[in-house]
């Protein structure tokens, strides 16, 4: 009888090795470790609770601490903006599953150029002509609307670098930017409708001290991306979870309007990304043609080789 129950304890306990199940989820650094776990625990205890499943949450200080967590398999699902998804696909075993949406019904968001609004800049052209008298701060370098976007539509489309357009050039969090302009620390810093929104929403009066000198067209709404490696069951609870999330329950949809006023999920894959490819390989082409210690023959190739990317992406 006592050989019996220890194999029957044996075989329990090797059940539950088995079908217990952990992932580590991932959140980027838009803003500081302890806002973000603020924010976003509620909707992993949910998930817990959902799925069966141990959630674990990953803060890093930077967006390539996410990045590189996917890569070594030290995360295995993720909340990234376009541009650190493209990475996470490209080198780290990422797959779009889902994409956020807001409570306006939208499916994207815009880049924003801010300033304090005793500011004498009061426009693009006033930030640009009056450069070498601005200290800016630009988002992590891989931020889509921090970083990519108006790198993009603000600097390669006018030939310029912002190294070279500023008197000194910082890199930062959105969060820790808006906080350099209501102290006056910085005089011109990148941003985007999500974190300003916010500020609106929690403390308006902040938010009226700041000045928005331009605002970029629309981006994506932010994907899920999991690694491709994760098991089928695994996946599909994520997925059915997320997708499900907030469509009625009341204290689902205060959770992801405490987060980015969010709504809910659709589904989504790799092509969402596809127009932020779109903007890195136009800046790439910007940079080669501005290069002047590359030879006619080297830009020529190079050119053929980002039209024939462009090609595929259409």
């Amino acid at each position: 009888m006592l050989k019996k129950a220890i194999v029957i304890g044996m075989l329990a306990l090797s059940t539950v090795s088995v079908f217990a199940k952990e992932i580590s989820f991932g959140i980027i650094a838009t803003d500081s470790a302890t806002a973000q776990r603020d924010r976003w625990e509620p909707f992993f205890r949910d998930m817990e609770k959902a799925t069966g499943l141990t959630v674990k949450s990953f803060y890093a200080p930077d967006y390539a601490g996410v990045i590189e967590a996917m890569r070594f398999n030290k995360i295995q699902v993720a909340w990234y903006g376009n541009k650190a998804a493209m990475e996470a696909v490209d080198r780290a075993s990422g797959e779009v599953f889902a994409q956020v949406g807001y409570a306006d019904g939208t499916w994207g968001y815009h880049a924003l150029l801010i300033t304090h609004k005793d500011s004498p800049y009061k426009t693009l052209d006033d930030v640009i002509k009056n450069g070498k008298n601005i200290n800016f701060g630009i988002g992590d370098p891989n931020s889509t609307s921090g970083f990519l976007v108006p790198s993009y539509y603000i600097f390669a489309q006018r030939k310029i670098e912002a190294r070279d357009t500023f008197k000194t050039v910082r890199n930062a969090s959105h969060g820790a930017n808006i906080q350099a302009i209501l102290a006056k620390q910085l005089d011109v810093a990148t941003n985007n409708t999500e974190d300003m929104g916010r500020l609106e929403a929690t403390k308006p009066e902040l938010a009226k001290e700041i000045r928005v000198v331009w605002k970029s067209p629309l981006i994506p709404s932010d994907p899920f991306v999991w690694r491709t490696d994760l098991d089928k069951d695994t996946k599909e609870k994520i997925r059915k979870f997320v997708l499900n999330y907030a469509k009625t329950n009341q204290a689902e949809k205060d959770v992801l309007k405490n987060i980015y006023n969010y709504a809910g999920f659709r589904a989504s894959t790799n092509a969402q990304l596809n127009p932020i490819r779109q903007l890195e390989l136009f800046k790439d082409r910007s940079k080669i043609q501005a290069d002047t210690t590359i030879s006619d023959a080297e830009k020529t190739k190079k050119f053929a080789e980002i039209d024939a990317a462009l090609a595929k992406l259409k």
